[in-house]
């Protein structure tokens, strides 16, 4: 668009928005005085959340706001209005689009305005539909509500909950629309219905536009995934076309031998006979039209079979509940797997509706729980570790766990792939399923199956292990959800970068992680991981940047916007809402002092600093994720080491910890040494020890010392830890 009629549309203001009128492209265009949608310009169109992945950062790069020469600031003016118009089609009535209108004014205006969000809850969610006479119907994750942009949605005369097909989010207010696939924020939902009461509308139209169309290489990012997705679809093979022989070598590949090909022709799984994959589609829910493609191939490893995963596009952009196709409306139970192939079984052994989740046990979108509000009972059957097990709790508190059942691992329920070939019987096991739900009070009954499964999976109760620092592994044993770990360090000794290389380390096995850096900003942060998960500086070889930052992006890798002061009920609010939308599991917060807000200038220090250590503390134990708290230790001689006691505050913090670890420092005070970490508090196990580090400035890493010095582990009573490389009794040495 390059001009607009000055006049308004209507009586005024709609809000605290303006509208005019295209005299070219004959749409309707809000401009948001407030800049609400600007946020969505910057995030897409998920405008509450307050924390950003690594592919924003990397965004930033490549698409660097237009620059106009005659004042040299950025202009938040669209390209599109200057040049074609979007490529979505317009209706004969006018489409509406969410704009924006003036220039940046902060450098840092993102990170303001995400911070000015507040989130909301489903109270208000439902006042707000009450007060508008717009009827809804209470859902088990989500509020239905007639859609805004097909049939009549005030018309409450002959409203059936059946013919809802917009659900809003009772956690976030997102809302998405079945029937045109449309989705949105809550603000985005109460405009729409702003201008429709005000034009005395009946409905927007399909072709609304609730977010900033993409840029051009995003576009053409897009063409060029389905083109490649089509192209391998077409290529791909119906097993009724491969031969018999080659089909029972695949089967017998995937361990899906009992699967019929008529079970695969069902779901509409085919071949690749170049890479020898088995293809998953993804088939729109609107028109059946193919969205995306999942191709599962099979790597030998010695005796060992590895199955590695590609999806198109790529995962974060890959929402496919796979079989969801085949399913009806008039379903009302459903088994929910981790795998495909595990679908595959669940439908060959018990005919059940069954669907996959795109990311396995890692997460579980909730751009996906409208597509499962139709059923009445879910069974959650995701695999046969403790993984899927608590992966299966998690998910159920998003479906709500009124209707969800919970299938426990065991030598007689491993996964369903697994049971078909033993020849168990499915159906029992998805029947004898146990309830999600359950009183504040239990018996050691109802405690023992999970008592004998900690002791059965010792390993896997531990956590997941550090592949960088081994030596950590014989400490802490491993990574565990629900855990606390304050972590200190002398100033200067290297806090922040040891804890970013620790933190990437499970990041990269699959550990979603949050970081909330309030002391340096994340564009440094980033750059420093970028460069560990390198292993190598990029700054002199530039032409490897892309490459590898287009494998960093695909971490499960996400940043709070927070920088210095800020009150810790927004910082929950920010994580809580991490927590849900991705599924996150390990949270970082550098450092505990740079945070702490102003809301508690009435108490001491030491008190502020209790009530957000126990904050910490709950938020960890209530949303079984752990948290990693970096706090400065007080001030201590230089020439002795830290303890436990020299952690900054009352004794608050190492008490409501489940780890302490200490990075030492000697060279702080001789000018040479080493630097050790010292694991001063382990209430998983006990065990209590020290082992040397080594930094790497080419790389800003950390690693074990490959000299005599070796892991020293310490009883809980020894006063203080030897410094590596001295002697040690041969009862305390490893």
């Amino acid at each position: 668009m390059t001009e607009f009629d000055k006049g308004w549309l209507g009586s005024g203001r709609l809000g605290s928005m303006r509208v005019y009128r295209s005299s070219e492209e004959n749409m309707l265009c809000l401009f948001d005085c407030g800049c609400r949608a600007l946020s969505g310009i910057l995030q897409g169109s998920n405008r509450s959340r307050r924390w950003y992945s690594i592919a924003d950062l990397a965004r930033k790069r490549r698409t660097a706001p237009p620059v106009n020469p005659g004042r040299g600031k950025p202009s938040t003016t669209l390209a599109w209005w200057r040049g074609p118009p979007p490529s979505a089609p317009l209706s004969t009535t006018p489409s509406l689009c969410f704009c924006i209108k003036g220039s940046v004014k902060s450098k840092d205006l993102k990170a303001d305005l995400l911070s000015t969000i507040s989130p909301v809850t489903v109270t208000e969610i439902r006042q707000y539909l009450r007060s508008k006479v717009i009827p809804f119907h209470d859902g088990y994750s989500c509020l239905h509500v007639p859609s805004l942009f097909v049939g009549k949605v005030f018309d409450t005369g002959k409203a059936e909950k059946e013919t809802f097909t917009l659900f809003i989010d009772k956690t976030t207010g997102q809302f998405l629309c079945k029937e045109t696939l449309l989705e949105g924020s809550w603000e985005d939902f109460q405009d729409c219905v702003e201008v429709m009461q005000k034009e005395g509308r009946e409905n927007l139209g399909p072709d609304v536009l609730l977010k900033v169309p993409e840029s051009d290489w995003e576009r053409s990012e897009q063409e060029m995934d389905l083109k490649e997705v089509q192209q391998i679809w077409n290529k791909a093979m119906a097993f009724a076309d491969v031969e018999e022989e080659e089909t029972r070598l695949v089967k017998a590949m995937f361990g899906i031998t009992k699967v019929p090909s008529l079970t695969l022709k069902k779901l509409s799984v085919k071949y690749f006979k170049p890479t020898k994959s088995l293809v998953f589609p993804w088939f729109s829910w609107r028109d059946s039209s193919l969205k995306g493609l999942k191709l599962l191939s099979a790597e030998q490893d010695g005796r060992q079979v590895n199955y590695v995963a590609t999806t198109l596009p790529k995962p974060s952009g890959y929402h496919n509940l796979f079989g969801l196709h085949v399913l009806t409306r008039k379903d009302t139970a459903l088994v929910l797997t981790g795998k495909e192939t595990d679908c595959l079984a669940v439908t060959t052994a018990t005919g059940l509706p069954c669907v996959c989740l795109p990311r396995g046990v890692s997460c579980l979108p909730p751009l996906l729980l409208p597509y499962l509000e139709q059923f009445k009972k879910i069974t959650l059957w995701l695999g046969s570790d403790l993984l899927s097990w608590e992966a299966s709790k998690i998910f159920a508190r998003k479906l709500n766990v009124k209707r969800c059942f919970l299938v426990r691992p065991g030598d007689q329920q491993p996964c369903p792939r697994e049971a078909l070939a033993m020849g168990l019987n499915l159906g029992k096991i998805v029947k004898s399923a146990i309830p999600a739900s359950h009183k504040s009070i239990v018996s050691f009954r109802q405690l023992r199956d999970d008592v004998f499964g900690e002791l059965a999976n010792v390993d896997q109760v531990s956590g997941i292990k550090w592949r960088r620092f081994p030596d950590l592994n014989k400490l802490l044993k491993g990574h565990r959800k629900g855990e606390l770990t304050v972590f200190t360090g002398p100033t200067g000794s290297g806090k922040t970068t040891f804890i970013s290389e620790f933190t990437l380390d499970l990041c990269i096995q699959g550990v979603n992680t949050l970081w909330g850096s309030f002391e340096i900003n994340n564009v440094r942060l980033a750059k420093i991981m970028l460069t560990q998960f390198a292993m190598q500086r990029l700054d002199d070889q530039l032409e490897n940047y892309d490459e590898w930052a287009d494998k960093f992006e695909n971490l499960p890798l996400f940043f709070m916007t927070f920088h210095g002061q800020h009150s810790i009920k927004s910082v929950i609010d920010t994580m809580q809402h991490a927590v849900y939308m991705y599924d996150i599991s390990h949270i970082v917060i550098d450092n505990l002092q740079f945070m702490m807000g102003h809301e508690h200038l009435s108490v001491d220090k030491f008190s502020a600093q209790d009530y957000v250590v126990g904050t910490f503390r709950k938020f960890a134990t209530d949303n079984n994720c752990h948290v990693t708290l970096v706090i400065h230790p007080r001030k201590e001689e230089d020439a002795k080491e830290l303890q436990t006691a020299s952690i900054f505050g009352t004794a608050k913090a190492s008490q409501e910890a489940d780890n302490v670890l200490i990075l030492q420092d000697r060279k702080l005070v001789s000018g040479q040494g080493k630097r050790y970490l010292q694991v001063a508090k382990n209430r998983f196990d006990g065990d209590l020890g020290t082992f040397p580090l080594e930094f790497k400035k080419a790389s800003l890493t950390f690693s074990a010392v490959k000299a005599k010095a070796k892991l020293r582990k310490v009883k809980e009573d020894d006063p203080a830890p030897e410094t590596p490389g001295k002697p040690a009794s041969a009862k305390e040495k490893k």
